[in-house]
């Protein structure tokens, strides 16, 4: 098993990527990785097309989802989810909600941003796959195509950011509850990119030990937006809980610059993973 690839963190069009879940699973075949997961936000809605193409091609597929959520003091957290029940009643009314509010609070945000800018609720879902939710990223590509912005990570930088004026929160689970939801719906909870700073404020010690009471599985240590002592932070917090490290590039296609494959996983905490899904759900194999 030396030398399998596997990224475990990638986003198609069903949310803020910009290629079909197909289109994800061959590209993950052409940077030749061997396993690799599909997260999108708050859906599981690209789990067939994504897992067909790959085992077509060869290439073993890990169900998931990423999970937006928001502590008590508005500190932004992403959970991933593996390998548990697309429809477990209590997580998908979860995640149903979020999605609804991220809708909501984009139509508000494009009200806005045209008080100032040439962009419209028409222009935005241009930029829109079929059944995705509306996002903030959606926002950014349209700001690319109107010429307000240079590209998305610009459009977060400035217009889209959480400081600016434009700017509208959303509904979102607390992460300790969104770990005993996704426990409780058979998946491992793993905290992605826990100490991205660059993103924003980060949470402190007393909410990984709280969602690792809830039930925490791992950390997303080597992801681009984890600085180096981050990620040495995180691997002695893994070693101290026992939990499982993975590694991913959290790819969303021509939307942001991380490659597939810039950073990975190890077969043995893949096998983790597998050892404690309860749901059925399992990776799928060529």
């Amino acid at each position: 098993m030396v030398g399998v690839k596997i990224d475990l963190h990638t986003h198609s069009a069903d949310s803020d990527g910009t290629e079909s879940p197909a289109d994800v699973a061959r590209a993950a075949r052409a940077a030749g990785l061997d396993v690799f997961a599909l997260t999108d936000h708050d859906t599981t809605s690209g789990w067939k097309d994504a897992g067909d193409t790959a085992v077509a091609l060869g290439v073993s597929f890990v169900p998931g989802m990423e999970i937006s959520c928001t502590t008590e003091d508005g500190i932004s957290v992403h959970l991933l989810s593996y390998l548990h029940d697309p429809a477990d009643p209590q997580l998908l009314a979860e995640v149903e909600s979020s999605r609804s509010s991220r809708l909501t609070r984009a139509e508000r945000m494009v009200e806005l941003l045209s008080e100032d800018y040439p962009i419209d609720w028409d222009v935005v879902r241009e930029h829109v796959h079929e059944g995705a939710t509306v996002g903030r990223p959606h926002i950014a590509d349209a700001l690319v195509s109107v010429g307000v912005v240079e590209s998305r990570s610009a459009a977060f930088a400035s217009v889209l950011s959480t400081r600016s004026r434009y700017y509208v929160p959303h509904y979102a689970p607390d992460p300790v509850h969104a770990v005993r939801l996704v426990r409780s719906a058979g998946g491992v909870p793993v905290f992605a990119h826990p100490l991205a700073a660059a993103r924003g404020r980060v949470v402190g010690p007393e909410v990984f030990e709280a969602m690792i009471d809830a039930g925490l599985a791992g950390l997303e240590v080597a992801h681009r937006d984890n600085p180096d002592d981050a990620r040495a932070l995180l691997s002695r917090m893994a070693s101290e809980h026992d939990l499982v490290v993975t590694g991913s590039s959290d790819y969303h296609g021509a939307g942001k610059p991380n490659r597939l494959g810039e950073n990975l996983t190890s077969v043995q905490s893949l096998v983790r993973i597998e050892e404690q899904a309860t749901s059925g759900v399992r990776v799928r194999h060529p």
